[in-house]
């Protein structure tokens, strides 16, 4: 099937389920859109639709209906209303809703029901935010793709026979498919980034810190929190809610959100961007994907004034450095999970991840560490000379829904079939970095390619205006899925 059967530009103006959650939030403040109207387009969208995706794990139509009420009477009776006053979004199923389950994925967490929001949901529900459901995610959000043995898969909207990548998969997949302009994600090792390309949405992680992350997890520096949405404008804002200094995340950035905005003051033509395709020789990118983001590489260059240079930071492989971070991560479950009495329960690669990981000596750790440090002054140093780094955000474009990782590594050993086909988890390794996928074209198949910009470490709203500018030039909302069409 070609790449027109599948993706289309269909007439949109006007329809609530497309419209993005900037246009709704000033609609319903502008009193022109009422939020009871949004909720019933919107459980009306995840009926139809979500019988072919699965990306919510809990939706529950009459208390959407119930919020929406509020919101409705907030809105007539003149009360304050915050940035997200009627404006959808979903929570992925890490994260805890009050009165809801955080399954995590696993049979034996079906009725964890959580007694308070997290502070990032908390947020979004005092900014005005109508929760639509929890999405889904692999077991405990430890791989790239979407499914588990609790809820079973998520379909990727642009071709129901693949998947929709992970672990925010079911966030990405709803946001693609019009059931909601905001998705919640959360990244370790590319957890925003992978979907966002897979699904043809914006997935921003933003630097380290700075959207609080809850309960905190002491010792890590890896793990990020983040926004998928269609449009670059809308991560922003769902990310100036949720950012911010909280005391229950030690690693909570103390700066204000008020940078995280796509109207930052820049000047593309004094922008001197890096661009490698397979950063830095890291990684085998399909022929494809490399074809379909030079060309939007040419448009920063071209269209937008940017001055694009072949180059990356120069670091060693650091497959070894992240598997041994990623291990002593998972290993820690070892001490509340009984692994031998959950076989069956959850996947036999996660559970081989966990006994090993649970081995990770403090000598492994240390060294992990300190060849981050070096990858850290080789990224510091890179970014003297380059206001940002271009790369494909992926190698390859969705695979099947039944697979767990690319054909290309087949046979590989478990480090490699995890980590060697994900060109996100560098960043991860240098966290201070903010970086922004957003779609750039498709492939011969019609499915989406996604293009990452990385920022200097700390300048989210640079790297966020640039992906807008881009966006500008390159428009893609009008681009949806001809599957979420047909429901």
């Amino acid at each position: 099937m070609s790449a027109t059967d599948r993706t289309v530009r269909p007439s949109t103006s006007g329809a609530i389920e497309w419209m993005s959650a900037t246009e709704v939030a000033a609609s319903v403040r502008r009193r022109e859109l009422s939020p009871v109207d949004v909720a019933r387009v919107m459980i009306e969208r995840i009926e139809q639709v979500d019988r072919a995706t699965r990306a919510f794990v809990y939706h529950d139509p009459d208390e959407v209906l119930a919020d929406a009420r509020r919101a409705e009477r907030a809105v007539t009776s003149g009360d304050h209303l915050g940035p997200l006053h009627g404006v959808p979004y979903t929570v992925k199923d890490l994260q805890d809703v009050a009165g809801v389950p955080t399954t995590m994925g696993v049979p034996f967490m079906a009725d964890n029901v959580a007694p308070h929001s997290d502070v990032g949901t908390r947020r979004l529900e005092h900014a005005g935010g109508l929760f639509l459901g929890k999405t889904n995610t692999p077991e405990f959000g430890w791989r790239g793709i979407c499914n588990n043995h609790l809820h079973g898969p998520t379909y990727n909207p642009w071709n129901l026979d693949r998947t929709p990548g992970g672990s925010s998969g079911g966030a990405a997949a709803a946001v693609a498919a019009g059931m909601g302009p905001l998705g919640d994600g959360s990244d370790g090792a590319g957890s925003i980034r992978i979907p966002a390309s897979f699904c043809g949405v914006v997935g921003y992680k933003p630097s380290f810190g700075r959207i609080p992350f809850h309960p905190p997890m002491y010792g890590q520096s890896i793990i990020h929190r983040g926004p998928l949405a269609r449009t670059v404008e809308d991560v922003a804002l769902m990310a100036r809610v949720m950012a911010g200094p909280d005391l229950s995340d030690p690693h909570s950035s103390p700066r204000a959100p008020t940078d995280l905005s796509v109207d930052a003051d820049l000047d593309t033509a004094d922008l001197c961007l890096g661009w490698s395709p397979d950063l830095g020789g890291l990684f085998e990118v399909e022929p494809v994907v490399r074809d379909r983001c030079e060309s939007a590489v040419r448009a920063l260059e071209s269209e937008l004034g940017a001055r694009v240079v072949p180059s990356a930071p120069a670091w060693d492989d650091p497959t070894e450095v992240m598997w041994t971070m990623w291990r002593s991560f998972y290993g820690q479950l070892a001490h509340g999970v009984p692994v031998d009495e959950v076989r069956g329960m959850l996947d036999d690669e996660l559970i081989e991840m966990v006994i090993g990981g649970a081995s990770v000596t403090v000598a492994e750790l240390g060294r992990a560490n300190a060849a981050r440090l070096l990858m850290w002054e080789r990224t510091v140093e890179w970014f003297g000379h380059h206001d940002a780094l271009v790369v494909p955000t992926l190698p390859c474009t969705a695979f099947a829904a039944d697979r767990e990782h690319p054909v290309k590594v087949d046979g590989a050993p478990l480090r490699d079939r995890v980590l060697g086909w994900l060109m996100t988890y560098p960043f991860n390794l240098v966290p201070a970095c903010p970086v922004v996928s957003v779609p750039c074209g498709f492939d011969d198949d019609g499915l989406p390619i996604g293009l990452s910009i990385v920022g200097r470490p700390g300048h989210d709203g640079a790297v966020l205006a640039l992906a807008h500018r881009f966006e500008q030039v390159r428009p893609w909302r009008e681009h949806v899925p001809a599957s979420a069409l047909r429901s």
